[in-house]
């Protein structure tokens, strides 16, 4: 079939790069933005039953954020390597890469069952001492951690599916499961269907129910149309050589993911020493940014395989104008939500409910933080593009830079005057900081992958 029929993955190296990008992240933000859409709806809903549940979610999300860490950080390494592995057409590489992702999947099920068990009551007593804030969100966090399992399948199918570019795919796996979320949250939070009202733990058990049916569909999506990438039982192992690899690009952002959940364990800590209220700001904050920096996300993850793909062709010229293309991209949805954020911070407000104390806590708090919108386009991209050529390190300085050298001691100091509205701008200074850096390492990064292939085509 190889010889009748081209393979899906050879568009990444002969479309042209801004159709070939759009047609490959379209499907992913679409998909990521449902995926904002029912984190909103869960907010939403648990905000119905009070402002103390929206603060438990926030103090949840911390961890919650390591554990997504863990699955996109090992996806980020997986597709990379996929991607390379199909521009050299060695396909049984790649489904050697395939099998140990599924491996790694389930190592770090295991890791996060572990917490749930042992170590998340201590995390959300760390945070709090309100007693109905601390049983809201023990319950969320211990249920979401120890059915891990699915989150972790879901988003290896997806990555699979990304990498050779079966972006259409992956989105309906990524929706399928996030409307089976939607549709649930109600039934379990509110307990319709004769089922008991059970709160943020309801909102936890949809959560995993629509994982574990999106893991279903991907897979089954995987087998039936992923001819590219055959995975065999055999090889569902850990292959120590990939194992290395695949973190090798993927351990920066695993740890950028915990430096992220740090920072918020941190401005919860800063944030509850005015009041529990800016705590539920900052968590809604978060669900309504997620619109714009979703789709955002969504354009690294079809520029990383794109890049990755050229990187492995040798394609030098074609990596520089997918790069352009993705800032474009990305700064156009970072232009819109600061526009939307600067216009209309009340009404966003608006669909969690929120007491005038909220109100009057978060409608500068989201002009103040929306500020940060106008640099963070092409950091991410820079980013991305730096993992993608081998230079994952560099995006771990980055982050450590912007969040733990800057955002936390800045937002520590701005608490010193007493005005929670004055912590919010730590953010913009945070992420201008970002900037200088993200354009420093991206030119690094450009300089290594240039020697490199000109290193390759003289020893040919």
């Amino acid at each position: 079939m190889a010889d009748t029929k081209r393979l899906d993955s050879r568009r990444m190296g002969e479309m042209p790069e801004g159709k070939l990008l759009l047609q490959m992240a379209v499907p992913m933000m679409l998909s990521m933005l449902v995926q904002a859409l029912y984190n909103v709806v869960d907010s939403i809903y648990v905000a119905q039953v009070s402002e103390d549940c929206l603060s438990a979610l926030s103090l949840a999300f911390p961890a919650q954020n390591i554990l997504i860490g863990l699955g996109t950080g090992t996806g980020v390494g997986v597709s990379t390597l996929v991607a390379r592995s199909l521009g050299r057409r060695d396909t049984e590489e790649a489904g050697r890469v395939g099998g140990t992702a599924i491996f790694l999947s389930l190592c770090c099920w295991a890791l996060m069952a572990l917490f749930g068990v042992f170590l998340a009551k201590p995390f959300i007593y760390s945070q709090t001492d309100i007693e109905s804030i601390r049983g809201y969100a023990d319950s969320y966090l211990q249920i979401v951690t120890i059915g891990s399992l699915f989150v972790y399948l879901e988003i290896c199918v997806e990555r699979l599916l990304q990498a050779t570019g079966q972006t259409r795919l992956s989105m309906w796996t990524q929706m399928i499961g996030a409307v089976t979320n939607i549709v649930l949250d109600p039934v379990f939070i509110f307990g319709w269907l004769g089922l008991p009202a059970m709160g943020t733990a309801g909102a936890a058990i949809a959560t995993v129910i629509g994982q574990a049916v999106g893991a279903g569909v991907g897979w089954l999506f995987h087998v039936r149309r992923n001819r590219e990438l055959p995975i065999h039982f055999r090889q569902i192992r850990p292959y120590g050589r990939l194992i290395r690899d695949i973190y090798v690009i993927g351990i920066p952002s695993i740890l950028m993911m915990c430096i992220g959940s740090l920072t918020n364990y941190m401005m919860n800590r800063i944030l509850i020493g005015f009041t529990s209220t800016a705590i539920a700001v900052y968590g809604a904050y978060f669900k309504i940014q997620s619109f714009f920096f979703m789709p955002v996300f969504g354009i690294n993850n079809g520029l990383i395989p794109i890049i990755g793909y050229n990187y492995g062709a040798r394609k030098q010229d074609r990596i520089y104008r997918s790069f352009r293309w993705g800032v474009f991209y990305a700064c156009c949805f970072m232009l819109l939500g600061f526009a939307l954020f600067q216009l209309m911070p009340g009404v966003l407000l608006g669909v969690f409910k929120p007491t005038q104390t909220m109100l009057a806590i978060g409608i500068p708090a989201l002009r103040r933080l929306s500020v940060s919108f106008l640099f963070a386009g092409f950091c991410i991209v820079a980013g991305s593009t730096c993992q993608a050529l081998d230079r994952s390190i560099y995006s771990f300085f980055i982050s450590i830079l912007r969040q733990l050298v800057v955002l936390v001691p800045a937002a520590w100091l701005l608490s010193k005057t007493g005005d929670v509205n004055m912590v919010w701008w730590s953010f913009p200074i945070a992420e201008l900081m970002s900037l200088a850096a993200s354009a420093f390492f991206l030119r690094r990064s450009f300089k290594h992958m240039e020697f490199v292939l000109s290193c390759e085509q003289k020893d040919e």
